[in-house]
């Protein structure tokens, strides 16, 4: 638990170290191996750091490196950080720390979108239509929640989660009634996207993730104190002169989509949202001030940890990111539950 803000240094200092540890290796690792030591040079040459500018890289190495390696590794540190802030957003809001970014319908939604651009083609004519249709998806789905829960001008949370299960039911339905129609080539595409991965992950998805990601964690974190605030309850937060329900909304938003944006770029890749946040919490503590930031950091290198393990635990094939994120979280995860709760008995 953090007690002071030197603690909350040295937890920070760490992950900045874990994050450029798995980043190193997820340069590293495929199937075509290169040595740490390369990858490393070639990681800080792009950063512009003066490190390792003895270490020659060859060509080939380079060509690997710089079109496939490190876009997949920037979309995965995207992706994770991401999910993460947002998970963290939503357990502070829902007072649960089972809440995850997809309770209001996201991933629902986003998977009927993908399902819409595959069973209509559009997914054959361009590699942005899939992204694109879950990301609309996403978002009408966030809207259809809100407007459902909202009574009076007011969103009140347990509303909020009702309607975010009851969409995504009816979301989920109407996806696979659409799956039933298709043809078997159409349901393994849709199957291979929704299961969630970085694979083929191109500098255009950077390009299409990296201002919203970046820019809503940016805006979380600038707004963390008002987190606090609202986590205490509506009368707390109404007594010292806040909008609860502007401030809940635009903390929904943001939320949502940090999420999607995520979502549409690696599809559904579940568990980063949960399990880290709730970790970092019981690392850092209840402040959003440090559990934010802690868990963008913890989510970039969980996410990208998982991807780079799957691509050698079954060389030469592949293990989906979203698959190996609940192999490895789930037994840590509840070795902490019951750590925690052995201690506080």
């Amino acid at each position: 638990m953090v007690k002071n803000k030197l603690s909350f240094r040295v937890y920070m200092i760490i992950l900045v170290f874990i994050l450029a540890g798995v980043s190193i290796l997820s340069m590293a690792w495929g199937q075509i191996d290169i040595p740490l030591k390369t990858a490393a040079a070639f990681l800080f040459k792009s950063m512009g750091i003066p490190v390792l500018t003895d270490v020659p890289v060859s060509p080939e190495q380079q060509a690997v490196l710089l079109h496939i390696r490190l876009p997949r590794t920037i979309v995965g540190l995207l992706v994770g950080a991401g999910l993460a802030a947002s998970g963290t957003v939503m357990q502070g809001l829902f007072a649960n720390p089972l809440a995850d970014p997809g309770i209001v319908g996201v991933s629902s939604g986003a998977s009927l979108g993908a399902v819409i651009a595959i069973a209509t083609g559009f997914s054959e004519m361009s590699m942005f239509a899939t992204p694109l249709f879950a990301l609309c998806g996403a978002a009408c789905a966030v809207i259809l929640t809100v407007g459902l829960a909202m009574r009076h001008g007011k969103v009140p949370m347990m509303m909020l989660l009702l309607s975010g299960v009851v969409v995504g039911m009816l979301l989920a339905a109407a996806t696979a009634g659409i799956l039933t129609v298709v043809n078997e080539h159409k349901l393994q595409q849709y199957l291979f996207w929704t299961i969630g991965g970085l694979d083929y992950r191109r500098w255009e998805h950077v390009l299409m993730g990296i201002g919203p990601i970046l820019g809503g964690i940016a805006v979380m974190l600038l707004m963390a104190r008002h987190l606090n605030v609202l986590v205490l309850g509506d009368i707390e937060a109404k007594a010292v002169g806040l909008p609860v329900v502007k401030y809940r909304l635009g903390f929904l938003a943001l939320a949502a989509m940090t999420t999607s944006v995520g979502v549409c770029i690696s599809g559904n890749i579940g568990f980063v949202g949960l399990v880290v946040p709730h970790m970092m919490r019981m690392l850092i503590g209840p402040d959003h001030r440090y559990l934010l930031p802690a868990s963008v950091l913890a989510g970039a290198s969980f996410l990208v940890l998982c991807d780079s393990i799957g691509r050698v635990i079954a060389s030469p094939s592949e293990v989906r990111v979203g698959i190996m994120t609940a192999l490895i979280g789930t037994p840590y995860f509840l070795y902490l539950l019951r750590k925690t709760y052995t201690t506080t008995r």
